[in-house]
């Protein structure tokens, strides 16, 4: 049965991706639901959820509300908890019903900042979808509403993008980041999703360059590029010392790393490097997005858990590295298995090591 999981959880769906996008961007984020996807993103796939909160509410759908498209409801909703929550704006987040009802997200945006005062962004989610979509999706979104067009160029300033717990497995990646770039001498890093807010997005036409980070950062990256002419960057610097050890002490030809794509070909990088004049066979596969840019040949996606189990059966790996909870169902791999964390499959964190 297609999309049938034995053996891995379902994972981070887009709108789990969208709320982590704006959870530290100081607004309001309604998820627009009966309540029950708000539970799963704020209880499994929000790790921050726990150390600091963010105003994320459920739009507390009922039926007839739902069935007759009562968006009236909701806008009465926002408009009450705007008045309570001191916001800079507020997003519509969507899920499965209002996707199967046929949700006019542009008017919601209208009514919406018209009833409140302030900006409205709505994130057409379905919930059908992956994480990555959902975050590709919400930075077009704050890029479009809210970069200012007439900024100065700021040369100790430095964008990134693709920065969420569900990319890079850590909650405080913005500091890890900050050590390295200020080496590099940047004073201001504007970490969109992770520790920087509004004003940050609204300077995001002032950077020396952006940093992508993940592939869902890529096509707002070129947007960026486009409209601003700040150049962009593909780099994943989260990678710590003793898994880069682990890479070194790899012993085989026939290596698969499972990843989000970005992270993977930095993965793949450092054993070419450690491994230089190895004939070593090195193919990355992902649950995800894999952008043309990003990949190489021999690259893939894998879209089945049994396509997954056959896959490597049949190509007969000597080491694969990926989340832990990816070798739950290679019963029959009898390879070196390394891991290293990916939130947005498994809710587990990188230690950073």
């Amino acid at each position: 049965m297609k999309g049938l999981l034995k053996y891995l959880s379902p994972f981070a769906p887009d709108q789990s991706g969208a709320t982590s996008v704006l959870y530290d961007l100081e607004g309001i984020t309604v998820i627009c639901d009966a309540g029950g996807c708000t539970g799963n993103i704020c209880g499994f796939d929000e790790p921050r959820w726990f150390e600091h909160q963010s105003a994320i509410f459920s739009a507390g759908l009922r039926d007839m509300d739902a069935i007759l498209g009562r968006d009236d409801r909701l806008v009465d909703k926002l408009k009450d908890t705007a008045q309570k929550v001191h916001a800079k704006f507020a997003a519509v987040i969507g899920t499965p019903v209002p996707a199967v009802i046929a949700t006019d997200y542009r008017a919601l945006e209208r009514m919406g900042e018209k009833r409140c005062q302030m900006p409205v962004i709505a994130i057409e989610c379905t919930g059908t979808r992956l994480y990555d979509e959902g975050e590709e999706e919400t930075y077009l979104a704050l890029f479009r509403k809210f970069v200012k067009k007439d900024v100065e160029r700021d040369d100790k300033a430095v964008g990134v993008i693709g920065m969420t717990p569900l990319d890079i497995s850590l909650t405080q990646g913005d500091t890890f980041l900050q050590e390295k770039l200020q080496k590099e001498g940047f004073e201001r890093i504007y970490s969109y999703g992770m520790g920087s807010g509004l004003e940050e997005v609204k300077l995001a036409g002032s950077v020396q360059k952006n940093l992508v980070v993940a592939p869902a950062g890529l096509k707002p990256a070129k947007y960026m590029e486009k409209h601003f002419g700040i150049p962009y960057e593909v780099t994943y610097p989260f990678l710590g010392e003793n898994f880069l050890n682990q890479l070194k002490q790899i012993s085989g030809k026939k290596v698969l790393i499972v990843h989000q794509q970005v992270a993977a070909n930095e993965i793949r990088e450092n054993i070419r490097l450690s491994h230089k004049g190895e004939k070593m066979e090195l193919s990355v596969g992902t649950w995800f997005m894999q952008p043309k840019d990003l990949k190489e040949e021999g690259d893939l996606v894998f879209k089945t858990e049994d396509g997954f189990i056959k896959h490597v059966e049949e190509e007969q790996y000597d080491v694969i590295i990926g989340d832990a909870l990816l070798h739950r169902p290679l019963k029959e791999f009898k390879g070196t298995y390394i891991s290293i964390p990916h939130f947005a499959v498994s809710g587990k964190l990188y230690d950073g090591r």
